[in-house]
This record gives structure tokens, C-alpha cells and sequence, in this order.
């Protein structure tokens, strides 16, 4: 049903009429203000001050659009699409967190340092959790670097855990395959990813300087050359002017030592030294003129850094502290040259001017030098050592190149194929050893004895030689001067110890007997007598 207006017509198209006599105009304000701040306010009156009723909801109204439902009118509202899935590689590709660290090396080998600091960047991929540690390279350094550890994922801890982002933070010290690094700062993004992630970030470090690195940043050396006597002037001068000294080389502590005369030669010119031998007819010594070479001699070779690379390269005039020059020359004076002591003993009439001119020396007296060759040492044998036979480590010390042993040749003809053979049983502690029967043999060409042990049925214990042939000797004798076994030690009933190994002598042969009585002058009459025992029992 249509609105009507006060004046009773329809609120229609074609019967709305406009008042002539309305002046005002102005539009409500939809805005108030309470406490100085604007709030919205709903109008209650139109254009002019009309009041306003298609606004003005009764209560039957406000309670019936309360209880209305939309869906009922409307229909079920759609739902939103569900938001598009990224795998971790698209989201995060490209996205690396950046921390700076350091790690300290322990230095060895040089005296000069005890650790270096060694700067490292530590990459973390976030896409698939792998970590890469980069050292940034420096010129000249000396030290490979680069890429210290690929990447990849890290291990933790032993439980399999990996090191994740989470673990990361500015201040801690990071340990990578036993390594610690100390990381101490991080670029812009890592730190805005931290911060929207919830982490908070400890403050930046300062990584300690590097002493090795402070030391190579010392100003270079500064030389200053002398202009009052510069080298052509010294060349003009000095040129053809040679300081001759006559000296001794005093090698009489070495074997065949003795006192061979040289000449010293010392050149002004450029403050090098030369020593020649003086050459006698028939002195036994073989022509080498020159024992030191013209050269700048140092003082004290040794005298130099120890991170000096001798091996491979020479010694200048930075490395060596001091050099010979003429004060250090005089007569009766003894020098230290590459580890000869070399006695001046005299020098010739223009090296005594010169030092009476520049130095004010006037004492120039020779020293008488002559001397023999000093005693051959006598040579004392070393004791023996254990290894081999006696006689073997004597040939070793009485010839460059060991000769064998001689034999008695005589002995082994006479006695050859001449065996001694007694039965033995084995004393020790354990039951099973008691029962043990041996056979020892003893050569009378060389003295040496073996032992056999027959094998026994049911004995658990494999027969067969027990001791190869060998000199035994006897118990508590010393080891230069050994006493060894012989036919008189092997008496029916005697302990023999063989290598902490004790037998006792239970029977033997009839050969045996018949050797010691043809030889009964060399034998004890106890030993023969024994055996003589064992043998009629047996019969």
C-alpha cells in the first residue's frame, strides 16, 4: 500500500509538489562531538527541519527484524574458496638468513702466536633447513679459505636432531662437527625474519682482532743511507787494499786432528773474508786451496729468527745481526768460523800499518804455534745389548764391515758328528708339565745344545723340537762374559735352565759314557761317575 503525505494524496510519481513557501535548506549534521573528539550521530530531521519517518522503527520492528533470519530470506551464504597450498621450497626459495661469527684457531708451530681469528659467515637456507659456513677470503693471508663446510644439514646433538633457525641466535656459540663458532651479528632480513617469527634477538658482538693480522700492519722499515762515504768513494779508495792474517785451524779433538796453517784475507773494499790453505809438499792433505770462499762471513749464523725458511732460501743482510769487519781481528785473538776455531797467530806489514793508522794499535807480536796430532783414543767395546749372539755384536765393532765369527775348525773336525744325547724331564709347577719327557742334544763341534720332545699318546701336548740349536748359558752369569753348558754340567740327576725353563738330566746314552771316559782328563770325575750309576741300574 502506498505512503500517503499529510495533505491526503498518494506517494506517487507525478504527486510530489513542491512548497513555495519553504526557505530553509540546510542539511543535518551526521556528525557530534563529545570531549573534542567526533562521534557519528544519526539525523533525526531532513532538508529544512522535516522530521524524518522512514527512519523511526517501533519496537514491534526493531523485535521483528531481531528475530529474522537472513539465511531464511537469502539463502545459504557461499563459502570462501580455501586459500591456495605452497610447498616450503616455492615459499621460502631464495630466502637465506645470514649470520656473521669468528672461530679461533690454536697456532703450534709458530713462536710468535698462540691463536688466530678467523672470520665466517654462516648461511641458513630456509627451504630445506641446510646450513653452509663460508670463510670470506683475504688476500695474502697465507691460509686456505672458503668454503669451510658445504651444505648441508647439520647434526645436533647423538639423538639425530638437526640445527634449526630456532637454535640460531645472536651472542651463543654454535658447535658444527666438534667446531665452535661464535656468532656475532646478522644482516637486516635474518633479524626482520627473527622478529616476525617472535624470536628476540641478543645484542651484536664484536669479534676480537686478530694478533697476527695487528702485526702484519706495522709500518714498514725505514733505512737511511749513508751519504758521507757512499760506495764509489769506498770503491776509489778502499780498491786492491787486503788485510792479510795468518792463522791456524786448531783440530787436534778429532781423531787424526792436528794444526793446519791457513791465510785470512779480508777486502776492504767490500768487507768480505776469504781463507786459503797454505799447501806444504807431501803434507798427506789433498789440494784444496780454498777452505772459505770471498763471501761476507757472519758472526753467528744461528743468530737468526726461527721462522726463517733456511731450507730454501739465503741468508741477507736483514736476517744476520752482525758481521765480521776489523775490529774483530787480532792477533792471538781465536774465531768461531762455521764451527772451526781458527787462532790468528800473525799478520803481514800492511795489516799492521793500517791498524796503527786507523785503530792506534802498536803491540803486533806473533804467536809461536806447533803442535802434533792429538792421541788416538783407545776403543772400548760397548756392552752387549741382547740382540743376536755374542760374537756377531763384537764383529760389529771391530770392523767397518762385519766379517762372520771365526770357528775352531780343528774342534769341528775332531769332534764332528759327535752328539751327546740325554733324556730329561721338565720341572714346573703345574701337574700337567710334570709328565713331559725331552730329548737334549749336545754337539761337541760347536757347543751347541737342541731339545726334542717326543710326542705322547693322550698327553694333549704336540711333540716335536722344543729348541733349536744353540749356546745355553748358564744361570746368573754375566751377559759380556757369559759361562755356557758343557758335557760336565750334564750329570745324571743336574738342573739345567734353559730360558727360565728348568729339566732335570734323568738318563742318557751309552755314546755319552764312552766319550767322557776316553776323555776323562777333561771331565769331572762326578759327572762320569753318575752316568756310570744311571747305566749299571738300567742293566
Amino acid at each position: 500500500m502506498a505512503t500517503t503525505r499529510a495533505d491526503g494524496l498518494p506517494f506517487l510519481p507525478g504527486n510530489s509538489f513542491h512548497d513555495p513557501t519553504k526557505t530553509r535548506y540546510h542539511v543535518s549534521n551526521t556528525l557530534k562531538f563529545k570531549n573534542g573528539y567526533a562521534q557519528q550521530h544519526s539525523p533525526v530531521v531532513g532538508l529544512g527541519g522535516d522530521m524524518l519517518t522512514a527512519n523511526q522503527l517501533s519496537e514491534s520492528d526493531l523485535d521483528e527484524l531481531a528475530n529474522k533470519m537472513p539465511t531464511l530470506t537469502y539463502g545459504q551464504a557461499k563459502q570462501s574458496p580455501p586459500e591456495t597450498f605452497v610447498p616450503a621450497h616455492l615459499a621460502f626459495d631464495k630466502k637465506v638468513l645470514k649470520f656473521y661469527g669468528y672461530f679461533k684457531e690454536t697456532v703450534h708451530e709458530s713462536p710468535q702466536e698462540f691463536y688466530r681469528v678467523r672470520p665466517v659467515e654462516v648461511f641458513y637456507y630456509l627451504e630445506d633447513d641446510s646450513i653452509s659456513v663460508v670463510e670470506p677470503h683475504v688476500e695474502n693471508s697465507g691460509m686456505p679459505q672458503g668454503k669451510l663446510i658445504k651444505r648441508q644439514r647439520l647434526p645436533k646433538d647423538d639423538q639425530g636432531n638437526h640445527w634449526h633457525w630456532k637454535d640460531l641466535n645472536v651472542g651463543i656459540n654454535a658447535v658444527f662437527y666438534g667446531k665452535s663458532f661464535r656468532i656475532t651479528n646478522c644482516d637486516k632480513f635474518t633479524m626482520n625474519f627473527m622478529e616476525s617469527e617472535g624470536l628476540v634477538l641478543n645484542e651484536p658482538e664484536t669479534a676480537p682482532k686478530d694478533p697476527y693480522t695487528d702485526s702484519r700492519k706495522q709500518p714498514l722499515r725505514s733505512y737511511t743511507t749513508r751519504s758521507d762515504f757512499d760506495k764509489l768513494k769506498k770503491y776509489l779508495e778502499l780498491d786492491r787494499k787486503v788485510l792479510r792474517f795468518y792463522c791456524v785451524w786448531d783440530d787436534r779433538d778429532s781423531m787424526f786432528g792436528e794444526m793446519r796453517p791457513y791465510v785470512l784475507h779480508y777486502f776492504l773494499v767490500d768487507d768480505t773474508i776469504e781463507i786459503r790453505e797454505v799447501q806444504k809438499p807431501n803434507d798427506g792433505h789433498d789440494p784444496f786451496p780454498v777452505l772459505l770462499r770471498r763471501q761476507r762471513l757472519p758472526k753467528n749464523r744461528s743468530d737468526i729468527h726461527s721462522s726463517f725458511p733456511m731450507i730454501v732460501m739465503e741468508l741477507t743482510d736483514h736476517e744476520v745481526k752482525e758481521w765480521f769487519n776489523p775490529q774483530d781481528f787480532a792477533i792471538g785473538k781465536t774465531l768461531f768460523i762455521y764451527g772451526r776455531r781458527v787462532l790468528i797467530y800473525d799478520c803481514d806489514d800492511f795489516t799492521k800499518n793500517y791498524y796503527r793508522q786507523v785503530f792506534g794499535q802498536t803491540s803486533f807480536e806473533p804467536i809461536p804455534v806447533s803442535g802434533l796430532a792429538s792421541e788416538l783414543p783407545k776403543m772400548k767395546l760397548p756392552p752387549y745389548n741382547g740382540f743376536g749372539s755374542l760374537e756377531d755384536s763384537l764383529q760389529n765393532c771391530l770392523s767397518l764391515v762385519p766379517q762372520p765369527p771365526k770357528k775352531d775348525f780343528i774342534k769341528m773336525l775332531e769332534n764332528d758328528h759327535k752328539i751327546l744325547r740325554y733324556e730329561a724331564m721338565m720341572e714346573s709347577e703345574r701337574p700337567d708339565e710334570r709328565n713331559r719327557r725331552f730329548i737334549i742334544s749336545y754337539r761337541l763341534s760347536d757347543d751347541m745344545v737342541s731339545i726334542f720332545e717326543p710326542p705322547q699318546r693322550n698327553s694333549g701336548i704336540i711333540g716335536g723340537k722344543f729348541l733349536e740349536a744353540t749356546r745355553i748359558s748358564k744361570p746368573n752369569s754375566s751377559v759380556e762374559n757369559p759361562d755356557f753348558y758343557g758335557p760336565s754340567d750334564f750329570a745324571i740327576g743336574a738342573t739345567i735352565q734353559v730360558f727360565k725353563h728348568r729339566f732335570t738330566i734323568t738318563n742318557c746314552d751309552e755314546y755319552v759314557l764312552k766319550v767322557l771316559e776316553q776323555n776323562s782328563d777333561q771331565y769331572p770325575l762326578s759327572t762320569i761317575n753318575s752316568i756310570r750309576a744311571a747305566h749299571q741300574k738300567t742293566q
